[in-house]
């Protein structure tokens, strides 16, 4: 037990002069860091405040003239896209409505029966009783 007495007296001695010297050090190396003059602080500070506010000039504007854009320009393309589709819409609806008559006189075609021959029944008839005659 002796011996780790000896030990932890011996550790504890080190580490006081271990902080000893780190306060020691580290005022030395602030000793060579070089400080800025009151002068070069209120300069520097000036430049640094004046490119942040130049920069949010510059954002500000940007963010005014796209928003400008976007209400004029993009909105606009918008409407011109949405009222071509809506007449392309009525386009294929009048389309669809144009291939069902057709179909449906095809089929009206098909069983010997035409609107033009339904619409011209009287002289149809008769040119089919002419014909049946001779």
């Amino acid at each position: 037990m002796a011996k780790k007495e000896k030990e932890s007296k011996t550790n504890k001695k080190e580490n006081s002069k271990n902080k000893k010297s780190f306060f020691k050090d580290f005022k030395a190396e602030l000793k060579k860091v070089v400080w800025l003059t009151p002068k070069q602080l209120v300069n520097n500070t000036i430049a640094v405040v004046t490119i942040v506010l130049i920069t949010a000039i510059i954002v500000f504007v940007l963010d005014v003239a796209f928003e400008a854009m976007n209400e004029h320009g993009v909105d606009k393309i918008k409407e011109v896209v949405e009222s071509t589709t809506e007449n392309t819409a009525t386009d294929e609806t009048t389309t669809t409505e144009d291939n069902t008559t057709s179909e449906e006189t095809d089929e009206n075609a098909q069983d010997g029966e035409t609107t033009e021959n339904t619409e011209e029944s009287p002289e149809t008839t008769t040119d089919n009783t002419e014909a049946t005659q001779q």
